[in-house]
């Protein structure tokens, strides 16, 4: 694999599920990320329903965080275009497609990409290497038997008394680790003979029956159909239901989709924990608790027993009416303190959300329209505003007017303002409002009156804006609301006072917005308010208090990857900066947001309001500085990435390896063996690698071949070079 990567830009490991594909992929890239100076990705695209999301999905893996209307694919090529890394994509069969085209399309665009692929089928794209992962040889198969008895019987060892059994049972798996792996984990009830005569029994008869395709996808779906039935009922039925879910999910979820109907809820856990003790289901463990996942093969194979008993569709409407009512207490709980934890749930169900969006979406009802306005919280509040729009957008295209409709309009006029699409804000909310007043609907009328004040502060216009505002806070006054949006109403009517250099009324405000917060244990609105504040005591001359609050608005944001929020609060601490005379640091400042701000949507809004501030700090630091000076902080402020901007701004700097390599997912011990085991023969490809990185070294590939001897930065590798350029 080693060779491989290094001679082709696009290697497809295929084979049938559960021979080692990821795992050979995750080692493989783990010994070669030195080679690849912007690193190593790993892309999880079992999940992804819709071939749509392909996209949305390597952005957020790769960390690109981009809120504006650009095509997402025009994103990814910009970011990729000047890197050299390699991207793993794992399990992309069942979109091959959307890969396939995707694929092609950067590997064109970004010269220095290389892309490492599992699929059980090529994706066909010019110039891909397949490379067929084969099951294991006989004895790298027993070490592995070997390993995983000795997890559930412990002192099982190889002997001479059982070699020949041993031998036998991995033959009749066909060296498949899956398989093996299943088989071994019954030694926990059945002795080493008695587990080789049950199988000898039914699985020859399960291989044999099937005729055609390939022998080794018909072995692998017999020992997993040998392991099905050797559960008891309730595992096989959960087993069945379980396959709805996609990645990861939680006890509740399990007890609320798969009981029933001869599963009692109280009973689903031991049935659970059946199927993780037969390596059917993995168990990990997360700050918010343990979570659940099928092994991608086994999920299939679940899903096909799921189909044929007729029963995917109500095991789907279960799997989106527990996400709906999911959704429904998140977005009540968002007002209080529970906030970040909501973030962080809502990030580890988003695999789950997308599936049942994606079924909504295909099946007649309000159900998306509905789903998709009530995760508005994750679409704006948490930086989620590309998929959001993406799932409101389809939502209503279909939608029947009427409350669901409604909100999805002013949620979508809300996530289109942040990106900066006025027009079709400004279209989307007049629609909401007009549905508001003729079917006097009084709380479709307050959000879509809030948001269209919006979109007049930004387009500067203020006195309309103001009565907006005006408006929409007597009418949530007038229901007796109380949340997020009523505090952003009176925070947004603050920004406007301060345009007007009306600042008392402006802190005014911003007081009384951060006190609800502070009561509620609100964070992500009350931000807002600090960043209003800080800006007012920037005004006033304070300055030291202007930076406390200007930090402690960034530090919350980031909380959130809240992007508008994270770019407002460095824009303020970039103009205090250029007040204290650190004209050095302003300008790294503005760097920084130079390079959020193409991920946000038009600079400053295009808003004159919002962006004299900014010319202002810009031509009093270029003032103090010059302009080779300038340009060079500036520039410093462009390269750095989103967490180290936000890590400058707030005063965290840390010393980072200016080459990162993304962690990938650490192998458990069994995948780490495995790993080994199919990479097992490879020591003499040292030769040929040394070969490639002569010819590389003949080509100019410098700065790769110097991380290989060892340089550890960017900048000795520069002055190693300089000193031997001639």
């Amino acid at each position: 694999m080693r060779r491989l990567l290094s001679e082709s830009r696009l290697v497809t490991l295929t084979g049938v599920g559960g021979v080692g594909k990821t795992r050979l992929a995750l080692r493989a890239a783990a010994e070669t990320h030195r080679a690849f100076r912007d690193g190593v990705w790993f892309v999880e695209l079992g999940g992804v329903t819709d071939p749509e999301l392909v996209v949305h999905t390597v952005l957020e893996q790769l960390g690109i965080h981009d809120d504006t209307v650009r095509k997402h694919r025009t994103v990814l090529l910009e970011h990729l275009h000047d890197r050299q890394m390699l991207m793993v994509l794992d399990n992309g069969e069942h979109i091959v497609e959307a890969a396939a085209d995707l694929v092609s399309a950067l590997l064109r665009g970004a010269p220095g990409l290389r892309v490492l692929v599992t699929s059980r089928e090529r994706l066909g794209v010019d110039g891909e290497h397949l490379w067929q992962v084969a099951p294991l040889p006989r004895d790298p198969a027993l070490a592995l038997f070997a390993d995983r008895a000795a997890a559930v019987e412990p002192g099982f060892a190889l002997s001479a008394h059982n070699h020949d059994t041993v031998s036998q049972i991995c033959a009749l798996l066909g060296g498949i680790p899956l398989a093996i792996e299943l088989a071994a984990v019954r030694l926990r009830v059945l002795s080493l003979d008695h587990l080789l005569s049950r199988l000898d029994d039914t699985f020859r008869v399960l291989v044999d029956g099937k005729r055609g395709g390939d022998p080794r996808h018909q072995t692998l779906h017999a020992a997993v159909d040998w392991s099905f039935h050797l559960c008891t009922r309730p595992e096989q039925i959960l087993w069945a239901r379980a396959s709805v879910f996609s990645g990861t999910f939680d006890l509740e979820a399990a007890e609320r989709v798969c009981s029933g109907e001869g599963v009692a809820r109280e009973n689903v856990l031991h049935s659970l924990m059946g199927l993780v003790d037969k390596s059917v289901v993995v168990s990990e463990q997360h700050p918010s608790g343990t979570r659940f996942r099928l092994l991608e093969p086994l999920r299939q194979y679940g899903l096909e027993k799921l189909r044929a008993a007729g029963r995917e569709r109500v095991m789907r409407e279960r799997h989106r009416d527990h996400f709906i009512d999911w959704a429904e207490r998140r977005e009540q709980e968002w007002f209080g303190p529970a906030q970040p934890q909501i973030f962080s749930l809502t990030r580890l169900e988003q695999a789950n959300l997308r599936s049942a969006l994606d079924f909504c979406s295909d099946n007649a009802g309000d159900h998306c329209v509905h789903l998709s306005g009530t995760l508005w919280f994750y679409w704006a509040g948490c930086g989620m505003l590309g998929e959001g729009r993406h799932w409101l957008d389809r939502a209503l295209t279909s939608a029947e007017p009427g409350p669901a409709r409604a909100k999805a309009l002013w949620v979508n006029g809300y996530v289109s303002t942040l990106q900066g699409d006025i027009p079709a804000s400004t279209r989307m909310l007049e629609e909401c409002r007009r549905y508001a007043v003729e079917s006097g609907d009084g709380t479709a009328l307050a959000y879509s009156t809030h948001r269209l004040a919006c979109t007049h502060l930004v387009g500067d216009d203020l006195d309309l804006a103001d009565s907006l505002f005006a408006e929409a806070i007597r009418l949530y006054r007038g229901q007796g609301t109380v949340n997020s949006h009523t505090m952003l109403a009176g925070i947004e009517l603050a920004i406007s006072a301060t345009f007007q250099h009306d600042f008392a009324a402006a802190e005014r405000l911003c007081v009384e917005a951060k006190a609800v917060g502070e009561e509620h244990g609100e964070l992500w609105a009350q931000a807002y308010a600090i960043y209003v504040l800080a800006l007012c005591a920037w005004v006033s001359g304070d300055l030291v208090r202007a930076d406390r609050l200007g930090r402690e608005c960034l530090r919350i944001k980031r909380t959130f990857h809240d992007l508008l929020g994270i770019v407002l609060a460095i824009e303020v601490l970039a103009w205090i900066a250029a007040s204290q005379g650190d004209a050095e640091r302003a300008a790294t400042l503005l760097g920084a947001t130079n390079e959020i701000w193409q991920s946000v949507g038009y600079p400053m809004f295009g808003s004159r309001y919002f962006g004299a501030p900014h010319g202002e700090c810009e031509s009093a630091s270029i003032r103090a500085l010059g302009d080779q000076r300038f340009r060079a902080a500036f520039r410093k402020g462009m390269d750095l990435e989103l967490e180290d901007a936000i890590a400058f701004a707030i005063g965290e700097e840390q010393v980072r390896d200016p080459a990162p390599v993304v962690t990938l997912t650490p192998l458990t011990r069994r995948e780490q063996q495995v790993a080994d085991l199919i990479a097992g023969g490879m020591s003499n490809k040292e030769i040929a690698a040394r070969l490639v990185i002569a010819r590389r070294t003949a080509e100019g590939h410098v700065e790769r071949i110097l991380q290989k001897l060892g340089f550890t930065s960017r900048a000795q590798i520069a002055t190693w070079v300089t000193e031997r350029r001639n």
